[in-house]
């Protein structure tokens, strides 16, 4: 009888202690996150490149189309045979 009180008690004390680690790991996650959402912001991002020396472009980016002209005209391809 006190031998399983004794282990309740044991089994009691370790719950808390569980439970405690488990708040502290919460609160660290907590603070992680918030470091990282605050490091993906822009202006972090770009503070962070211009003192490796980069800089935003002052010219906007330019837009490149491609046209394919197997898309548009497929007759054009096929190559008629000769008459040899």
């Amino acid at each position: 009888m006190i031998g399983s009180s004794h282990s309740a008690d044991k089994k009691v004390h370790q719950i808390a202690a569980l439970n405690e680690e488990v708040k502290e790991l919460r609160s660290e996650f907590v603070d992680v996150r918030s470091d990282m959402q605050q490091l993906k912001l822009e202006s972090t991002v770009m503070h962070i490149v211009e003192v490796n020396g980069l800089f935003p472009s002052q010219v906007p980016p330019k837009q490149i189309k491609v046209k394919s002209q197997i898309n548009q005209n497929p007759k054009s391809t096929v190559i008629p045979k000769s008459k040899d």
